[in-house]
């Protein structure tokens, strides 16, 4: 009964959650004019031996000082199942760089599935972005919300708005090569959240780096290896970003 109870939690878990394998955690600085071909990747284990993988390519530009936008081509498949999406994010710096102790945006983001046969719903993203420094530490820490359209999910429960967060410490050793951790977890509703068991947290370390590669073009890298510390999170998880800035 008790392994039943955390494949179902698992379950629900894995149909709500805010985020997926190949998610990064966001910042909210914005660069005015900077054009970016993103690449993430990510694959997740879980307890039960599925594994997902989701894989995205996107295209970014920083419209203004304070706004930067970007187009996802998103790949989904867990087992011989497989869902494509397409993603729109927006994100806006609502202070300067480093005028006050605390650096803070704001993330948005549209998701549409585009061959789904089991009618999939769109899903609407918001949140507040925070950063600060301390010498050579920066962190960051990201509060996120989601709701999905549609009147019920698959198992015939209505949509409720989803909470979840993100958080990241990065040591700024070299350009070329930083190091630090990262987390990512969802605790459910976000007036009511789910039980501990059924919350999903994951931890572990974090790499980051910069290359120039003249011309003012830059390829920027980051990556990380998450464990689960909860119940209903996979074992494992691995995610990768590499943008090309030019």
């Amino acid at each position: 009964m008790k392994k039943l109870t955390l494949a179902l939690a698992m379950g629900i878990t894995a149909s709500s959650a805010i985020a997926g394998p190949a998610d990064y955690v966001y910042t909210p600085t914005v660069e005015k004019g900077e054009i970016e071909i993103d690449f993430k990747y990510g694959t997740a284990k879980r307890q039960d031996g599925t594994r997902t993988n989701v894989t995205t390519m996107g295209l970014g530009y920083g419209a203004t000082d304070f706004w930067f936008t970007e187009i996802y081509l998103k790949r989904e498949r867990e087992g011989s199942e497989g869902l494509t999406l397409a993603e729109w994010e927006n994100k806006f710096q609502l202070t300067e760089t480093g005028k006050y102790p605390v650096d803070i945006g704001i993330i948005t983001e549209i998701e549409v599935p585009l061959n789904s046969r089991r009618h999939e719903p769109n899903e609407f993203k918001i949140g507040p972005l925070l950063q600060t420094e301390f010498g050579k530490l920066q962190l960051n820490g990201n509060l996120l919300f989601e709701r999905k359209f549609g009147s019920k999910d698959a198992d015939d429960v209505h949509y409720n708005t989803e909470m979840g967060y993100q958080w990241q410490v990065k040591y700024r050793w070299q350009k070329a090569f930083e190091f630090g951790a990262q987390g990512f977890g969802e605790m459910g509703k976000w007036n009511s959240w789910d039980r501990s068991e059924l919350q999903n947290h994951r931890m572990g370390p974090a790499v980051f780096g910069k290359l120039d590669v003249g011309n003012q073009q830059k390829i920027k890298y980051n990556a990380a290896m998450l464990f689960g510390v909860s119940e209903a999170a996979p074992d494992h998880t691995f995610r990768m970003q590499v943008e090309y800035e030019f």
